[in-house]
């Protein structure tokens, strides 16, 4: 069972979801750049501030700053 919150924007939701097919191919998370880029933003910052709410809401895990430390609770 996903302990997701139900109250992610549509964009959060995006993030997720290109974070977990990300996971699922490759074994690890997309990069803030990468990600921004199948997302289509061109800030890294836009990306920063997305994977923060999702980790204060609980719907993400950032296990520290680097690259790929991304990964979904369950």
């Amino acid at each position: 069972m996903s302990r997701r919150p139900e109250h992610l924007t549509v964009r959060e939701e995006q993030v997720l979801s290109q974070i977990r097919r990300s996971i699922l191919d490759r074994g690890e998370a997309l990069s803030v750049r990468e990600l921004g880029a199948v997302l289509g933003l061109r800030s890294p910052a836009s990306v920063v501030y997305h994977l923060q709410n999702l980790e204060r809401r609980g719907a993400l895990v950032r296990d520290g700053r680097s690259r790929r430390t991304c990964r979904v609770p369950r």
